[in-house]
């Protein structure tokens, strides 16, 4: 074993000494994990999640993992030979892409993120949003205006949906085992449509839903920024509104942050946007006293 690895040891022991004190005081209560960008394509990384939300569930918490697959799913288009784009950063999906969409969402990746939290000690389990009529969704309707008529248009995106309604009792049945859930976030329309939900937003309304304590958003970037490129620590809705308004919050920031605003709004205790590339970035960030990412607070 080497110096360096012998330090990563010694600093996750010295981690989980600090977490596990906190994480006790929220024994019985239920954290929503969206999992998604670079942390699910690296190995080690993936362990390291798989290893944290074990842990969770070994305390008494109850984790819900969403997860996203956006680059797996552009690789099997590749592959396949089936060209896509984008609007707004959401995939336009037509009936061919959904299939390819829903395939690997609730197969491959769902599997491997399943895989490696049993395999951590887990007892995981992969479903979707179509399982019990979990995510119930509709078509996604998003507008745009002409730069030269100043008429607003409609934008098909074929089969992308927004999750309206989520069916508690499959999770509640899940937090009072010692199972953990697994979520593919594809939605189940009002016909049997299939609809491809982008999984911040899904994770969302989930966690609005259970009124989980907290909502974990995974990304690859250190949080929300100042204007001077620091990082927020913590922040309430009125400040990232500000924020949002003076253009310093921007980019694919600004839905990250909507989503986490509506989540406490709705009765979430608590929304953090972490960078997932941080080795056990859930235990720090939402157990420790210095935390990493940012904690958006709610009103409890």
């Amino acid at each position: 074993m080497t110096d360096n690895q012998q330090e990563d040891q010694l600093h996750t022991a010295r981690t989980l000494a600090e977490a596990l004190p906190f994480m006790r005081r929220f024994t019985g209560q239920t954290f929503v994990i969206k999992y998604g960008g670079h942390a699910m394509g690296d190995a080690e990384l993936a362990d390291n999640f798989a290893r944290d939300v074990v842990l969770m569930k070994q305390v008494g918490i109850n984790p819900v993992v969403v997860h996203g697959g956006g680059p797996q799913i552009g690789a099997m288009l590749d592959r396949l030979k089936i060209k896509s784009s984008f609007i707004d950063g959401l995939r336009v999906t037509d009936a061919e892409t959904v299939e390819i969409v829903e395939m690997v969402l609730s197969g491959s990746i769902n599997k491997a993120v399943v895989t490696a939290i049993n395999g951590a000690g887990g007892v995981a389990v992969g479903i979707s949003g179509k399982d019990g009529r979990l995510i119930e969704a509709r078509k996604l309707q998003r507008t745009t205006k002409d730069p030269d008529s100043n008429i607003e248009k409609v934008l098909d995106l074929g089969f992308v949906g927004e999750p309206v309604r989520i069916n508690p009792t499959l999770l509640q049945t899940f937090a009072q085992s010692d199972l953990i859930p697994v979520i593919a976030p594809i939605g189940v329309g009002e016909g049997g449509e299939t609809y491809n939900i982008n999984a911040d937003t899904a994770a969302g309304k989930i966690a609005a839903t259970l009124k989980a304590s907290k909502l974990v958003m995974l990304t690859d970037i250190a949080g929300v920024l100042d204007g001077n490129g620091d990082l927020i620590s913590k922040m309430t809705p009125e400040q990232a509104d500000r924020l949002t308004q003076e253009g310093v919050i921007k980019g694919g920031m600004i839905p990250k942050l909507e989503t986490c605003l509506d989540a406490v709004a709705e009765g979430v205790g608590a929304a953090h946007i972490l960078d997932g590339r941080l080795p056990h970035v859930l235990l720090l960030e939402a157990f420790t006293t210095a935390g990493v990412g940012t904690m958006i607070e709610g009103g409890r």
